[in-house]
């Protein structure tokens, strides 16, 4: 123990503490499987509790289910390797355990993507929402289109069930990864949120009934309560002004940017389900300000939920 501890070079970071700290508490190998296999157990179990707390309001909503039978196959596999893409990132900042490399990352990723799959068909065979009468092309889709929210439930289960270590460990993350994290972020919750509205009819509803002022108005109305949740508020890790910065440089850099990229996953979001075909533009626009609205507060919230 004593040799390992002199072999141990200084400005070795994370990794120099960590071997410390197993030096002076492990017994033995098997001791120190046994504790790295519990941490990852409990994230594990954190994973499905959060992929069941995130993904159930759309198991039991029945555009979803329509939507796992009616869906272009194309446009799904398209929306679950956006997903897996996203999972990677989303664990670098909140994964099951902390990572080190793209690698670790990715298992994280096809782990929590395999959560989200787990999750979806043992809660959609118990709901009866799949029998096994139903065609498997029917049942493959329901799953797979369940799985996209249960799956970014279960890569954010360790931050919402997760304990104070986990949160320090995080926002260290977030700094690091500086402007280009912020908006990584942004695009998660955005997406998240986006894909918990788009499916239902109410928005396509909303969206006809709308006239262009009210529009604008909806659009002008996002956009200050982005700034405000981003900046104003005071919520539990909201984004400090850049030193230096003014209204109108942040204005741009953070909360244009923000909506704009709202705007993009909700276009997104609207096309991978149908919504835009063969739908006018004017009709289409309208849709993107609605579902904005919802992505916009996603994209304000991320580092609450992220």
């Amino acid at each position: 123990m004593p040799n390992e501890r002199r072999n141990l070079e200084p400005g070795s970071g994370f990794l120099l503490k960590a071997k410390l700290s197993w030096s002076a508490v492990r017994v033995g190998p098997a001791n120190e499987v046994t504790v790295t296999s519990e941490r990852y157990a409990i994230g594990l179990a954190r994973a499905f509790g959060g992929a069941i707390l995130f993904g159930l309001p759309l198991l039991m909503t029945m555009e979803m289910w329509s939507l796992g039978f009616s869906m272009g196959r194309g446009r799904l596999l398209m929306l679950m390797m956006f997903t897996l893409m996203m999972l990677v990132g989303l664990s670098y900042f909140s994964g099951f355990e902390k990572t080190f490399s793209l690698k670790e990352d990715a298992m994280d990723a096809f782990a929590a993507f395999g959560v989200g799959i787990t999750t979806s068909a043992l809660l959609l065979v118990t709901l009866a929402v799949i029998t096994f009468d139903m065609s498997w092309g029917d049942m493959v889709g329901r799953v797979a289109l369940q799985s996209v929210p249960a799956s970014i439930g279960a890569m954010l289960g360790r931050k919402q069930l997760g304990d104070e270590q986990d949160m320090k460990a995080e926002e260290e993350r977030k700094q690091e990864a500086g402007y280009a994290g912020e908006l990584f972020l942004m695009v998660a919750g955005a997406l998240f949120l986006a894909f918990n509205m788009a499916p239902t009819e109410e928005m396509v509803l909303i969206a006809f009934q709308m006239t262009p002022w009210h529009a604008l108005a909806l659009g002008v109305l996002s956009l200050l309560l982005l700034h405000a949740f981003v900046y104003s508020i005071g919520f539990s890790g909201q984004e400090n002004r850049p030193e230096g910065g003014t209204f109108v440089s942040t204005f741009l850099h953070f909360t244009l940017a923000g909506y704009g990229i709202a705007l993009l996953v909700s276009l997104y979001v609207l096309w991978s389900f149908g919504r835009t075909d063969g739908v006018a533009v004017a009709e289409i626009a309208n849709m993107l300000v609605v579902l904005g609205f919802p992505a916009s507060l996603g994209a304000a919230t991320a580092r609450l939920v992220v």
